[in-house]
């Protein structure tokens, strides 16, 4: 990756990230999101089960991304990079909804069991593993503890990050977040003994988050996606639901770096570097992301065992073959060719299409593991109001979510961006001592 050094002036990064967001984003999101989940609720109490199946199929997609992109902030202090300085913010805005999809995921298991789940209420008839993983009780608290721990862990380590900025700038962002700052500035001390201690920390929360972050998302994509046909199972069916994840999560952090450095008129803070750089990484994760669908197909095809081999099979005939064919195309097909070029890394127009072609077909991804399980062999696929509204629902959460965060706190940053000290954390000292920390390699 390259190295941005230079450090630019405290004011410029301050005055630069101090600018709104255009005023129109957060009615338009609150709006798209009542109007979504008015659909939602109203197909609740009609009784239309389609629309727990719409709504599993946008929590999995929505929240997939947004936990990636945390994970991805942590792993910029696990390798202790310098490029992403400039930019690691606009990702660190994905943690915003992830109380709301904590709530999401409450009010599946609570509510929606019966709907969402195929086989809730025909457990007895499968294998007694099974049946003990998917026993109701330990089904439910299972989910909502892994979730919740995982997101308690980001939204912290996120609290840590904003702190070191919001300490050193003076106050502004939007008035609901007044309280938060306040908090974080009481206990604000010496800005190099701060810097180095959030550092400390960061580097146990990052390590314990990477830990969580595979094992929890394995058994939420066991439980909430390949538990759906309850006859399937897959041991890379986890990897491919979290790095469907972490792969648009970049590419949509491609996009946003586009609007923030026009927005904010930051072109000496985000620069030409930093869009080849995630064209880059864009490109690396969509070959591994297709590395390990194929991986799957090919083993389970060669093995041709029929308890596996029915999963492709429903995939690939009647009513769903084109949506597995499209899915596979605008994830990983157009993304992968069409990005082997300097250019289409760093030409905007180009990379646009790419991150919409991996968004669009992340979310076919993820329609084509929840809605074949469910439906089973069909001729005419499920795809009406119900899906379109419930994705505009969950757009609208995620975007008003995200805009409150941008605008209540620093859009960079300030602190690692501009302090003298900012290089000393790539050699780690003790937060007690300041000395450097002994055996370091």
């Amino acid at each position: 990756m390259s190295a941005h050094l230079d450090a630019p002036a405290r004011e410029r990064v301050i005055a630069a990230g101090a600018k709104p967001l255009p005023a129109i984003l957060k009615p338009l999101s609150l709006a798209a999101a009542l109007v979504g989940f008015a659909i939602f609720g109203y197909g609740v109490a009609i009784g239309n089960n389609r629309v727990w199946h719409a709504f599993q199929l946008n929590w999995l997609f929505f929240t997939t991304i947004s936990s990636a992109g945390v994970m991805f902030v942590a792993v910029q202090r696990i390798t202790t990079a310098r490029w992403s300085r400039g930019i690691i913010r606009f990702l660190e805005g994905y943690v915003a909804f992830l109380p709301v999809a904590f709530v999401g995921l409450l009010v599946l298991l609570a509510f929606g069991k019966g709907h969402a789940y195929p086989w809730w209420t025909d457990l007895g008839e499968l294998k007694p593993e099974k049946q003990l993983w998917l026993g109701h009780r330990f089904f439910a608290v299972r989910d909502a503890v892994v979730f919740g721990a995982l997101a308690f862990l980001q939204l912290w380590y996120v609290w840590t990050s904003v702190r070191l900025d919001v300490g050193v700038s003076p106050e502004g962002g939007a008035p609901w977040a007044a309280g938060l700052r306040a908090r974080m500035r009481v206990t604000f001390g010496d800005e190099r003994r701060e810097l180095h201690s959030t550092h400390s920390l960061q580097g146990k929360l990052a390590v314990f988050m990477a830990l969580l972050f595979g094992f929890g998302w394995c058994v939420l994509a066991w439980d909430q996606s390949m538990s759906l046909d309850p006859y399937f199972f897959s041991t890379m069916y986890g990897w491919l639901e979290f790095m469907g994840g972490w792969l648009v999560a970049l590419m949509t952090l491609a996009a946003l770096v586009r609007f923030y450095r026009k927005h904010l008129e930051a072109e000496d803070l985000i620069t030409e570097a930093h869009y080849h750089d995630l064209g880059k990484l864009g490109f690396a994760f969509t070959a591994f992301w297709g590395y390990l669908a194929f991986s799957q197909f090919l083993v389970i095809w060669y093995g041709n065992m029929v308890e596996e081999t029915h999963f492709f099979t429903l995939r690939l005939t009647n009513a769903w073959t084109n949506w597995t064919m499209a899915a596979a195309l605008l994830t990983f097909v157009l993304p992968f060719f069409g990005l082997l070029s300097v250019k289409a890394k760093t030409y905007s127009p180009v990379m646009l299409f790419f991150a919409l072609s991996s968004f669009v077909g992340l979310w076919l991804v993820r329609y084509v593991e929840v809605y074949p399980s469910v439906y089973g062999v069909s001729f005419n696929a499920p795809f009406h109001i119900w899906e379109a509204g419930i994705f505009l629902g969950f757009l609208g959460a995620w975007g008003f979510c995200y805009t409150s965060f941008m605008d209540a706190f620093p859009k960079f940053r300030v602190l690692l961006l501009t302090s003298q000290y900012r290089d000393e954390v790539q050699v780690p000292v003790d937060p007690r001592t300041m000395e450097p920390l002994p055996a370091h390699e």
